[in-house]
């Protein structure tokens, strides 16, 4: 296992964030492609690398609700109680966007998702910087989301992106988005903390995520509209291998071909070559954590096809879960 950045490499790259430059962090969730948040032109340079449309908001990273307020016109009571509850933690929050922020950063919109990552690096990081930094997935936009330093080099050179190591993301999806300025907050990207668990922290109902139609694709949106959070776009966190989720009755139908195929399964199974089983966690929580380290594994393969069983969709991860899954792979007709 390599060993977590040294504290005068954390000093390096907060000297590069203030120079502009692009900083890959980890954190409990996925790696970030970090950035000083109040800097227009490293704003810019983060959606170029990642090829990212403009009008898809970016996270802004801060190290609790004092530097939250910094990026925000202000910081509402659910707001403050959320931040208390799950910071730091897989929580991103909605609240309104301070002028002092490029507007870049919210693809135009009013609102700025901002949350306090749970990684001793990334703390560091931003202790260090004193400022906000943005942190989008460390990855190309719309492929699989890195949970591992070595991931995020296969998209990225060191001349454009310094990467800090942390070991595997522990979470392993990315987090809960919740907007706390509708008339009852709600939940827009499901994660590893569910609405049940947010209206315990605020003492009122949360609406729970369902997938938003087609706002999610943007058709809804004029040409130039923010989405209303970061991660609603349809394909995201997909292989670039064509990737399928099958029921568990599709089973023999599907391993009857004789061309190669990878399976990612929660249960135990055995098939004969040519075909390939990447063998996953059956707890929700486990399997979450190793979701994108298995498709980087099934997409390295050299397979033509990666079949992926349907997972369960009771429960909070599950079914963050699933909305990932769906995002990445077309389901076997």
């Amino acid at each position: 296992m390599t060993a977590p950045s040294s504290i005068s490499t954390i000093q390096l790259a907060a000297d590069r964030l203030r120079s502009g430059g692009v900083v890959a962090f980890p954190t409990e969730t996925v790696y970030g492609l970090g950035a000083d948040a109040l800097n227009t032109d490293a704003v810019d340079l983060v959606f170029t690398l990642k090829g990212r449309p403009r009008n898809n908001p970016l996270i802004v990273h801060v190290s609790g609700p004092e530097m939250a307020r910094r990026v925000a016109s202000a910081w509402p009571k659910r707001a403050e109680m959320l931040a208390r509850a799950f910071w730091p933690g897989p929580l991103s929050i909605l609240v309104p966007r301070s002028l002092a922020l490029p507007a870049s950063v919210t693809g135009g919109g009013e609102l700025v998702a901002v949350r306090c990552p749970n990684h001793p690096v990334t703390l560091a990081l931003l202790f260090e910087f004193r400022g906000p930094i943005i942190g989008p997935s460390a990855n190309k936009s719309g492929m699989i989301s890195p949970t591992t330093a070595a991931h995020v080099r296969e998209s990225f050179i060191d001349d454009d992106v310094m990467v800090l190591e942390g070991g595997a993301c522990e979470a392993g999806i990315e987090s809960t988005v919740v907007d706390v300025m509708s008339t009852r907050t709600r939940v827009l990207r499901p994660g590893l903390i569910g609405a049940d668990e947010l209206s315990a922290a605020i003492g009122e109902p949360v609406d729970v995520y369902a997938p938003m139609g087609n706002i999610r694709t943007g058709d809804s949106l004029r040409p130039g509209d923010a989405f209303p959070s970061p991660g609603m776009l349809e394909r995201h966190y997909a292989p670039a291998t064509p990737a399928f989720m099958f029921a568990s009755n599709d089973w023999e139908r599907l391993l009857a071909t004789s061309d190669p195929v990878v399976v990612i399964t929660h249960r135990l199974r055995r098939v004969e070559a040519p075909h390939r089983i990447i063998a996953m966690p059956p707890e929700a929580a486990d399997y979450a954590a190793a979701l994108y380290a298995a498709l980087h594994e099934a997409d390295r393969s050299g397979a033509p096809v990666i079949l992926i069983e349907q997972p369960p969709e009771d429960g909070t991860v599950w079914a963050a879960v699933a909305d990932r899954l769906r995002r990445a792979t077309t389901r076997m007709p």
